[in-house]
Formats: C-alpha cells, structure tokens, sequence
C-alpha cells in the first residue's frame, strides 16, 4: 500500500464538490494515486491498461457520448467502468448524473460527485492538490523561512543560533514557516516544498525564554504555511583549519529527496550578524537564477575569466 493517503472529504471540501452517492464517509474512503483519469476510451469499449486505482472524470464529451449510446450498450460500459471500483467518480460542470450512473454507483459502493468547475479547471486543480497530499516527503531537523520570496532551509547543529536567527529575519519583515521539525514534500523532480506540522506550525522555540507564538507576538504577517525550498543554508561553528568559499563560483548542491537544492556553508562566531547575511544569501540565490553571477562579473572586469571554468 502506497505511504500517504488524501481523505476523499478534503478533496470535497477543498474544490467544493457536492456527494451524489457514497458508500460511507467521505472521510473514511483514502485516495491512494496523484493521476487522474477521464475514462472516454474506456467508455468506448477499450479496457486495456485501464488503472482502476485513479479518480475518473467525466465531462461533456464522456456525458454526451454515453446518452448517445443505445440503452443496453450503454448500462454495459457504465457497469464494466463501475465494477472494477475505482475510488471515486467526478461529474464537472454540474452535468446531469445518468440514472444508470447512480444505479451502478450504488451496486458496486463507487462514491460519485459532481462539480460545477469545467473539466480542464477541476482536472488540473485535483492533480495540483493530490500532487501535495500525496508527494513523498521526509522531516529535517533545522528553521524555514522565507526571505525576500526565496525560501530558506537553515540547517545545523543545536544551540547553533537556528531559531533566534529566525526571530531576527522575522523582526526584519521576513516570515516563518516552521521551527524545529521541517517537513519536506517532492512535489515535482525540480520542486521541494516545505512547511510545518500542524501540531507545531508557528510556534518557536528560544532558549532561556521558552516557547513563542510568532502569529501571536509578531502578527500574521510574520507567518507562512508553505513554501517551496530554494536555498539550504547550514551553520556550524567557524573552523579556523576549513577553508570556506569567499567567491561564490563554487555551485553545491544539498540532496533532499533527489532533488538538487543550491547550498551554502555560513561559518558561526560571535559578531556576525547571520541574518543580514542569510538576507544577502536570498538576493544573491535569485540573482543568480535570474542569470547573474557578482564572483563571475568581477572575474570578467579583472580579465580573469578564461582561468575559471564558467
């Protein structure tokens, strides 16, 4: 059995989908798979490779299709699709649910909805939601924030300066997105979301004050429920033998869940101000996805270039 499951009520409740027939609660019928089907060639007569696994929805073309079929042919095809107990069946644009719809429905327990969304509207909305609710995910120890609309991992050791550096981005109008526990969604192969759970969203810890509600003391401007993941930052105590990158030319990479994070080490000693230089960290990660790089450019001025591999 796959590792996470969406309740069919959220998905209900969240595109606003009205329940035609369902063998229980919405709440007690899990969906399993992120894909989502439009069964017009299973409708047709072609069964092969159908994936009874996925939700089915039925729009104008699958609808008009059907009441043009003959009687028999068309409680036939209905009760084959229904038979094989998909999780759920989806009418969009409110069209009108066939009696032999609701008929099979019934005999063989397949919730059936309906929405008034057009089809290409209700398909791509399910696919985004389910492609969150479902996505592999992994939990890290470390702050999320967001800074100047980047979001950033910091990562490190404990008593390193994690959360009150976050406090700090927060006073400068930055927002928080989990302290402690981040919990790290694969929502695509290029995409890393991040957010908080539930249990524990907003909520900081300082050492020597204790437990702080950020929605609460700073406002809920200061907060922010998810965000996707553009930069790891990892703070450790300055080692005087390291040797850390004072150009910015090197380009590493912070694995999560295969997919390749941009990655900077920021050393820690007293005197410096980690959240101005995370806050320059943010700037300098956008620009440099926007094509600009300041350690090439200087390179470039100083007729360095060719000894750089660029």
């Amino acid at each position: 059995m796959p590792a996470f499951s969406v309740p069919l009520s959220d998905l209900a409740a969240t595109l606003k989908m009205d329940t035609i027939y369902a063998p229980k609660e919405l709440s007690d019928i899990p969906i399993y798979t992120a894909d989502v089907n439009r069964p017009g060639i299973m409708l047709a007569g072609y069964y092969q490779y159908f994936d009874a696994s996925r939700i089915q929805i039925c729009g104008m073309v699958e609808i008009a299709y059907l009441k043009e079929l003959p009687e028999a042919e068309r409680r036939s095809r209905l009760e084959k699709m229904l038979s094989l107990k998909p999780p759920a069946v989806i009418i969009s644009r409110g069209l009108e649910v066939l009696p032999e719809f609701l008929e099979f429905a019934r005999q063989y327990e397949v919730p059936l909805l309906v929405s008034t969304e057009s089809t290409s509207t209700l398909l791509s909305s399910l696919i985004n939601i389910l492609n969150v609710e479902l996505a592999p995910r992994v939990t890290r120890h470390g702050v999320f924030v967001e800074v100047y609309g980047e979001g950033i991992l910091i990562l490190g050791d404990s008593g390193v300066g994690k959360s009150e550096t976050a406090v700090e981005l927060v006073k400068r109008g930055h927002r928080l997105v989990a302290d402690d526990a981040v919990e790290l969604r694969k929502t695509s192969n290029r995409t890393v979301v991040g957010t908080a759970p539930e249990n524990i969203r907003h909520f900081i810890e300082l050492r020597g004050i204790g437990i702080v509600n950020v929605a609460r003391v700073f406002g809920i401007g200061a907060v922010k429920v998810s965000e996707r993941v553009d930069l790891v930052v990892q703070l450790e105590p300055w080692d005087k033998t390291k040797n850390y990158d004072r150009t910015g030319l090197e380009n590493d990479t912070y694995d999560i869940l295969g997919v390749q994070i941009p990655c900077t080490v920021i050393p820690v000693m007293p005197g410096r101000n980690l959240a101005v230089i995370i806050e320059t960290a943010a700037i300098n990660n956008r620009q440099k996805k926007m094509g600009y790089n300041a350690a090439k450019e200087l390179l470039a001025r100083l007729g360095l270039e060719d000894d750089v591999s660029i």
